[in-house]
């Protein structure tokens, strides 16, 4: 046999030999477990915009990534052994929702990539922005440095106001935090600031009936994974009450809200997507720096405002990125 037959051969070995790994690796279904403290009846909608962002990036459902999803139902106690489950099935990565989720994801595992998004305070995870360091990163919504802007912005609407109620899941520490810190600006605006934390969607009820009764302008609502899952009820009780809403993200406002002023969500869950896959091709999460949103905006529901009988200053109207009307 002449030396060119015997390349020749070994050529074409070589060439199929690399589109059979080529093959394989293609073929591979990769496993992203998501985590989230919040139902399992409405929630499946919020995760579209990553869907998307997997789409956009080459990934097809049941062909080469497949989504399992575990949720707490908004009971936080559950999150530990949903996280444990998630690590049994030996997903290739953790998409966790919220700092409790995260939380629960990184005691379960040292070694599973968990990639966390929709967190205001990442440092509760992390040893660094810049450099996370072990087996988590991921995006962070960074609700806490807005709190004096989301005042401004409602004192402008409500000149009067004195007094709101502010609404929370109470099983989000990281709420609490929130909380404190919007308390913290509050007195710059004149604004008294009346706490109503609920652990269920049962407790909305009186909560409302506790604003009102203390006479609360308006209710600011701290919206994550468990009180997003409550967002047509709180604000139909709104409207019962004809109490002004306010809220960190635009699908508030288009349900219904008067205001919201905060991330691009679904621009914040299509960049959770990027990670993923950065971490599917090998990147380590601990060398993934904490990313922060890149784009905010402010959302003012005109037909909301006529509702309750609010006129919205022109300059308030002129300085919104998007008007429902």
């Amino acid at each position: 046999m002449s030396r060119r037959v015997v390349a020749c051969i070994r050529l074409i070995a070589l060439l199929l030999t690399a589109g059979l790994t080529e093959a394989q690796h293609h073929g591979k279904v990769a496993e992203i477990g998501v985590l989230s403290p919040g139902y399992s009846g409405g929630d499946l909608k919020l995760f579209d915009p990553f869907r998307l962002g997997l789409r956009d990036l080459g990934y097809v459902e049941d062909k080469n990534i497949r989504i399992e999803h575990r949720f707490a139902e908004g009971k936080a106690q559950q999150l530990p052994e949903l996280a444990a489950e998630l690590v049994q099935r030996k997903v290739d990565v953790i998409l966790s929702i919220n700092t409790p989720a995260s939380q629960a994801a990184k005691k379960a595992t040292k070694t599973i990539p968990i990639v966390f998004t929709w967190v205001a305070d990442p440092l509760d995870l992390v040893q660094s922005l810049a450099h996370p360091g072990a087996n988590i990163t991921g995006l962070t919504s960074v609700t806490a440095d807005l709190s004096a802007k989301r005042l401004e912005l409602i004192k402008e609407i409500i000149p009067g106001l004195s007094r709101m109620a502010v609404l929370w899941n109470s099983g989000n520490p990281t709420a609490t935090r929130l909380f404190k810190d919007m308390e913290r600006a509050s007195s710059q605006f004149g604004v008294r600031l009346q706490p109503l934390g609920v652990q269920s969607r049962d407790e909305l009820e009186k909560a409302f009936e506790t604003a009102v009764r203390d006479r609360a302008g308006a209710v600011f609502v701290f919206e994550e994974a468990v009180m997003a899952s409550y967002r047509t009820h709180v604000l139909a009780l709104a409207k019962k009450h004809r109490l002004p809403t306010g809220s960190f993200y635009r699908e508030f406002a288009a349900a219904g809200g008067l205001l919201t002023y905060g991330a691009d969500f679904p621009d914040l869950f299509r960049r959770t997507a990027t990670y993923v896959d950065k971490i599917l091709k090998g990147a380590k999460p601990g060398d993934l720096p904490v990313e922060q949103p890149t784009k905010f905006e402010l959302v003012i529901n005109l037909k909301t405002a006529k509702q309750i009988g609010l006129t919205i200053p022109p300059n308030v109207l002129a300085r919104a990125d998007r008007v429902i009307r």
